[in-house]
């Protein structure tokens, strides 16, 4: 079995260019997507000035069972699919754009891979946005978390009931990520498909619109 599976996918551009950017949005898309798809929620949520990276899955699957099985039953496909998140920061950072302007971005088992870096990884972002997903491990185990998102705005966002993602563990994520510092808003749409809502997309361009306000002139 490959140690990397993930390791020789590319990281997908788009918007404006790292060079020129002020900001980056780091998005992770979901089982059986791409990262083209997920780049044209991007699209929809950035504003002018991000530079949008898509890092991609072997087999379009992060990792092959649910989020909520052990940990080690989804390795070394999760510890791959982390390197490939941490590597699309590395370009932002090589590309001078600092970790408070850079926002995760993901949709279901993205957005369960999105937290679980940010969580496993804290320090101040620009933000999280997780359209339905949390944290990464079995329900009835415990999850410790430490360090500090030192005021990282967090958005997570979820149908209610969800076939893939329960709410018992996005509350809990949003809890967990609140008391390592970040500033977590809660969205809880009852009987919502498994998708994302045009008043959910309102809430993640109002998440990043509160980042080019912070940017310098």
């Amino acid at each position: 079995m490959k140690t990397d599976p993930h390791g020789t996918q590319p990281i997908v551009r788009a918007a404006t260019p790292l060079g020129r950017a002020s900001a980056a949005l780091i998005l992770t898309h979901g089982r059986g997507g791409s990262a083209q798809d997920i780049l044209g929620l991007g699209a929809e949520i950035a504003p002018e000035g991000f530079a949008l990276l898509a890092p991609a899955a072997a087999g379009n699957t992060w990792y092959p069972n649910s989020f909520l099985a052990p940990r080690a039953q989804n390795e070394p496909y999760l510890s791959s699919a982390l390197a490939r998140v941490q590597a699309a920061l590395t370009l932002a950072f090589d590309a001078g754009i600092p970790p408070e302007r850079v926002v995760f971005c993901g949709f279901s088992q993205g957005a369960c891979l999105a937290t679980e870096f940010v969580a496993r990884h804290p320090r101040r972002y620009a933000g999280l946005i997780a359209f339905t997903g949390g944290l990464i491990g079995p329900l009835d185990e415990p999850i410790t978390l430490t360090g500090d998102l030192a005021g990282t705005p967090v958005l997570f966002s979820s149908g209610d009931p969800d076939p893939h993602v329960p709410w018992q563990r996005v509350e809990q994520s949003a809890n967990l990520l609140k008391e390592i510092g970040g500033v977590v808003t809660s969205r809880r749409y009852p009987n919502r498909p498994h998708t994302v809502l045009e008043e959910e997309i309102r809430e993640g361009q109002a998440l990043l619109a509160t980042v080019t306000l912070t940017l310098p002139a």
